[in-house]
């Protein structure tokens, strides 16, 4: 939300724009008056105020002079300028001062609100360019390694990004792949000579995976690789676009299937172990990622336990004789388990859950429908888990455990009795994670503030340093608190300022400068305000 602040010497006209205009509507939370441009700068020092609205001449100090001082300590504020038509060459000054628009004096209400409705529309560019440069910053700061797990994460999870912000991401973390291009998918697990391996050893051999894939690959195919978000590697390959225009769909074929059993044949002469690779069919990136991977975790559990063959491709399979699709189609419609469990909706996705379970309860269900039932459900308590920056095997390691979940597939009532017990945790670490992440900005805030040292302090400069919306961290301070954070800011200065008139020899003209004020009078105001004195009256008691 926005705060404004209209500035005349004659108050009719404030008073009059602060009872007319719809105010609400235009997304102005606040709407503060001054008589001068001296009153002005007070209330700038007090509030964080993103709109000022100026009459030009105003004894002691016009409106071009207040836009000078504005320019120079608050450059983010948009300054109008109330202007009669014999004051236009006054208008042309301010427009040279970089004001944002000048308004004709006598105010016609709809041209006001164009005005602060455009200004407020620059503030919210300007806003939404400073994210962006932040979220880059950060993406640069950040391991590329980690960044593309979550990007793979949440694509084959099924969160919604658009292409827009799929392809933004692809280029910054550098990624070669490209949307709406063929893509096939390779899901290894790692096999039993690994077994026996400490988590460090294993996050080795599968890094060294993942460096004979792109090495193997290359130079016919582009490679993504991660940890997925099951217990296995992910290697999502790409055709180079500069090769495939000269070669038939039969040609690809064979050479993913040669370059395959290269990429097998490379690992178990490198690192002397087995792996099961279950592939799947070309599809559309990244449109149809979360259905294939979806299918291709299916097929890869199903086959390590049947242990069949260490290469499996979903394309060869026979189709079963049941129809999976049909018996668990309500995971599938919308509002789908993800978003249930995302927008905190525990009753609905409770419900959504027990109908699935109810209906292929009733209709007769295989191993198989259990598979898809605990791959589905995991997926989306693994999405929401990383929404709160937590890894799902932080709440239950045994749950994804391989040799345990292919036991628990195996019992109906053992995997109810664990989904829901899974849900439970989420819910409560849910509600632990925000308020968590609540009183930790608090504190932040506090920490901030008891630092001051007469820098320029306010909502806006403290939100800056947290990396929240300013309306957003007022919420969050006052709803953690019970005081309003300016309300906080102020308290704490007087508090500092009653420190140093009592145990310091300062001049009170010092302890305002101090103290981050620019004007002694506003200071003794606010300080008579909360004690009922003048810092003159209270050093004389």
């Amino acid at each position: 939300m926005v705060q404004i602040l209209l500035v005349d010497d004659e108050s009719y006209v404030t008073e009059s724009l602060a009872a007319t205009i719809p105010w609400e509507t235009l997304g102005i939370e606040r709407v503060h008056q001054a008589a001068s441009a001296l009153a002005a700068v007070d209330v700038l020092e007090a509030y964080d105020i993103d709109i000022l609205v100026t009459d030009i001449r105003m004894p002691g100090m016009t409106g071009l002079e207040l836009i000078v001082e504005v320019n120079e300590r608050w450059p983010h504020i948009r300054c109008l300028l109330l202007t009669g038509y014999a004051d236009f060459e006054y208008a042309k000054k301010a427009i040279q001062l970089k004001a944002f628009d000048y308004i004709l004096k006598p105010v016609d209400d709809e041209e006001f609100m164009k005005c602060v409705s455009a200004a407020i529309d620059s503030l919210k560019e300007e806003w939404e360019a400073f994210d962006k440069v932040h979220q880059l910053q950060y993406s640069r700061r950040t391991d590329f390694g980690v960044l593309r797990t979550h990007l793979m994460h949440d694509l084959v999870l099924g969160r919604h990004l658009s292409i827009q912000i799929i392809e933004d991401k692809l280029s910054q973390y550098e990624i070669m792949l490209r949307t709406g291009q063929r893509a096939s998918m390779l899901l290894i697990q790692l096999g039993k000579h690994f077994s026996d391996m400490d988590y460090h050893s294993i996050s080795l051999i599968e890094y060294a995976i993942g460096n004979i894939a792109e090495e193997v690959f290359a130079p016919d195919f582009y490679v993504w690789h991660c940890k997925a978000p099951h217990d296995c590697l992910i290697v999502l390959i790409e055709e180079n676009w500069n090769l495939i225009s000269d070669r038939s769909i039969d040609e690809q074929n064979h050479i993913l299937r040669a370059t395959i059993d290269n990429f097998r044949k490379n690992v178990s002469n490198y690192l002397k172990g087995e792996i099961y690779v279950t592939v799947t069919g070309w599809f559309m990136f990244p449109q149809e990622l979360p259905k294939v991977y979806q299918s291709a975790i299916r097929s890869l559990y199903w086959n390590q336990q049947e242990e069949t063959d260490t290469l499996l491709f979903i394309e060869e399979q026979p189709e079963q004789s049941h129809n999976s699709a049909k018996l668990l189609e309500g995971l599938y419609v919308h509002p789908t388990l993800t978003h249930l469990l995302e927008s905190r909706q525990w009753e609905e996705a409770e419900a959504k859950i027990n109908r699935v379970f109810g209906k292929i309860e009733e209709a007769g269900y295989t191993r198989e429908h259990l598979y898809e039932l605990f791959i589905t459900v995991t997926s989306a308590f693994m999405y929401t888990a990383h929404k709160q920056g937590r890894f799902i095997t932080q709440m239950d390691q045994t749950g994804f455990d391989p040799l345990h979940a292919q036991k628990m597939v195996q019992s109906f009532s053992n995997l109810k009795e664990w989904i829901f017990l899974m849900m439970n945790k989420l819910k409560s670490e849910w509600s632990e994670s925000e308020q968590s992440a609540k009183s930790y900005v608090v504190k932040q805030v506090q920490e901030l503030i008891s630092q001051d040292k007469g820098q320029e302090l306010s909502v806006k400069t403290i939100a800056d340093q947290v990396y929240l919306h300013p309306v957003y961290l007022s919420k969050i301070y006052k709803a953690e608190t019970g005081e309003g954070l300016g309300d906080y800011i102020i308290r704490m200065r007087m508090e500092r300022a009653l420190y140093l008139l009592k145990y310091s020899n300062k001049k009170i003209y010092e302890i305002t400068t101090e103290l981050g004020y620019q004007n002694p009078q506003y200071f003794s105001k606010m300080f008579k305000k909360h004690y009922g004195m003048t810092p003159h009256e209270f050093r004389d008691q």
